[in-house]
């Protein structure tokens, strides 16, 4: 028979996400109000491995709603990667009293998550990545931050590549996924944006340069996500330079300003009804699942789901990106 959880913990993982203080405010407000003991977890696992905790109340998540980063910390651990570090890990819960664990990160987080669980913890997962690759969910606690982030920064972009006459590649985060630069690309009505999910990466800057940029435009911006495989913008601003000289291309790399920032309202909503819904899921003896969100309304979605990276680009909007930047 499983033990009653009386000690909920929490901690995040991973790379840092606006909105994940505001999750970490709703788990242990939720908690406490449903009578739980609250400990925050520092520095990810590897706090957890350490032992680095402490009691959470009320004061304790007071002004946080708005802060980007995490007041617990997070931390990559190279040892919870093995059997002996996952094998601790869950002996640690044990000695410290915790019960059961709140995980807020993406699918790295959610692979020690799911380890843990096998050595008879329960866990709930919170989707906290700005790069929204999570399957099961519309939505991922940071992304609309991270968007509106690479707007404003298109934007003052714009103004400089329309006044020298320059094709500027803009490089976005999104790890494996497309859905930032697809987005953002949407957002800010750029020519055109290269994406993990496509294929034809080549034919669509080739298309850009000869149909686009050379007719009808004297400036350029395209959206590319990160890909350390090809390069990313870097080397596509080089095939640029080398097979139309005649056009001035810069580079842009965003980089981690795209995890800072005070969280928009979207976000801080969404983790909120998240935070919410942890707690709820313990009640309600789920176990083992993200929380996500499908069509505006809370859903359970197991670990192995959320981990398969196969979400998938709406193909719709690849080509409103195209149609708009005639």
């Amino acid at each position: 028979m499983e033990k009653q959880i009386k000690t909920i913990g929490v901690l995040t993982s991973g790379g840092d996400a606006p909105g994940m203080n505001a999750a970490v405010r709703a788990v242990v407000r939720t908690g406490l109000h449903k009578g739980f003991r609250m400990i925050g977890i520092q520095r990810g696992y590897n706090g957890l491995l350490n032992g680095e905790c402490f009691e959470m109340n009320l004061r304790s998540v007071s002004n946080i709603i708005s802060a980007g980063g995490t007041i617990l910390y997070t931390a990559r651990c190279l040892e919870f990667k093995t059997k002996e570090g996952q094998d601790r890990g869950a002996a640690k819960c044990r000695e410290l009293g915790i019960d059961a664990l709140v995980v807020i990160g993406g699918d790295g987080s959610y692979r020690g998550a799911r380890e843990l669980a096998h050595r008879g913890i329960p866990m709930i997962g919170l989707p906290g990545t700005i790069d929204n690759d999570l399957g099961g969910t519309d939505s991922t606690i940071g992304y609309d931050t991270a968007l509106n982030t690479i707007v404003e920064a298109v934007d003052k972009l714009r103004d400089t590549a329309s006044s020298h006459e320059r094709l500027f590649f803009v490089e976005v985060m999104g790890h494996t996924a497309g859905y930032l630069a697809m987005n953002s690309a949407i957002a800010t009505g750029s020519e055109a944006a290269i994406i993990p999910e496509m294929e034809t990466e080549v034919d669509q800057l080739a298309e850009l340069i000869n149909h686009g940029f050379r007719k009808s435009k004297n400036s350029a911006i395209v959206i590319v996500a990160e890909n350390p495989k090809t390069g990313g913008a870097t080397a596509l601003a080089e095939r640029v330079k080398k097979e139309f000289p005649q056009y001035d291309a810069r580079v842009t790399i965003l980089g981690h300003i795209q995890r800072g920032g005070s969280p928009t309202a979207v976000d801080r909503i969404l983790a909120s009804r998240m935070g919410e819904a942890a707690i709820e899921a313990f009640l309600d003896e789920q176990r083992n699942v993200m929380i996500g969100i499908q069509n505006g309304k809370i859903v359970y979605v197991p670990f192995a789901k959320a981990t398969m990276h196969n979400k998938g680009i709406d193909r719709n909007s690849l080509d409103l990106v195209k149609i708009l930047s005639i």
